[in-house]
């Protein structure tokens, strides 16, 4: 994520409240690819068809370009970075406001706002030219890290890191929940087992939000760490995370009762675990 930026909430704002910036930088960890349809008749454009955005892991960028451009036959299909803009997230300064009103209005010349698919506590994508959060009312220049650990807390995979390729299944990893998968649409990799695995409505593991309790070194819980119950049992392996907040991939069946994870130290640490408030009843 190239920078992230929290609203002020509205309740808490006084007559001397004004938006401002703390002038850290981040790495830009979201790039985009510009994927044009060049189709003759559409209103679009004379000679061009729709126009999409695909943000990405800024890691796989050049994998992912060329993976589109392996799959487009014989359409005429341009698929290329767009380093000119820059992504934004847009979060509200209270979960309240999540499914409020826009920050601003949608188009503003070559800036684009659009809700974020996944899941409303994850606010807006903000795509701009500009370096600065300054077009957007209220807003607040936040760290990088702040926004992962709220995608964390809340339960949202993003990147190579928490979905590693060939590794991470769709369902287990919720992306059901967030406007992820069609079910509709066919001839994809992996689509037979997906859909079959939808419709029977049997998953056993789930990427599930965790908290790491008590203190431990950094570094000493890597991804992949077999998760533990009570007795020794594996309930799963832990995924990805900062600080005390992460993502495991646990068996439903074990999730109720007490956990903890070995550090590489084999030293002892209690997780808990949630099921986020975003996700569909029948799932709870």
């Amino acid at each position: 994520m190239a920078c992230f930026l929290e609203l002020e909430s509205r309740s808490k704002r006084g007559p001397q409240a004004q938006s401002h910036m703390s002038p850290k930088k981040a790495k830009k960890e979201s790039e985009l690819l510009r994927v044009s349809f060049f189709l003759q008749g559409l209103p679009e454009h004379a000679d061009q068809g729709p126009i999409f955005l695909l943000e990405c892991d800024s890691s796989v960028l050049g994998a992912l370009q060329k993976h589109l451009v392996l799959h487009k036959i014989r359409r005429k299909v341009s698929v290329e970075p767009c380093p000119e803009l820059r992504v934004w997230a847009v979060l509200p300064g209270i979960p309240e406001e999540a499914g409020g009103a826009e920050p601003l209005p949608k188009h503003q010349g070559t800036t684009i706002l659009t809700r974020d698919p996944r899941t409303t506590c994850m606010g807006w994508r903000l795509l701009t030219q500009d370096e600065s959060p300054a077009l957007v009312p209220r807003g607040r220049l936040a760290d990088v890290w702040d926004y992962h650990r709220h995608r964390y807390q809340q339960g949202v995979p993003e990147g190579v890191h928490d979905l590693p390729p060939g590794v991470a299944l769709p369902l287990e990893s919720n992306l059901a929940f967030m406007n992820g998968i069609s079910f509709t649409k066919g001839c994809y990799v992996g689509q037979e087992l997906t859909a079959c695995t939808h419709h029977m409505g049997v998953i056993r593991k789930r990427l599930f939000p965790v908290q790491l309790l008590g203190s431990f070194p950094v570094g000493s819980i890597t991804p992949g760490t077999t998760v533990l119950t009570e007795s020794g049992q594996a309930a799963g392996k832990y995924r990805a995370g900062q600080g005390n907040v992460g993502l495991a991939l646990l068996y439903l069946e074990k999730i109720k009762g007490p956990l903890h994870i070995r550090t590489t130290g084999s030293g002892r640490v209690a997780l808990t675990t949630s099921v986020p408030d975003w996700w569909p009843t029948a799932t709870k």
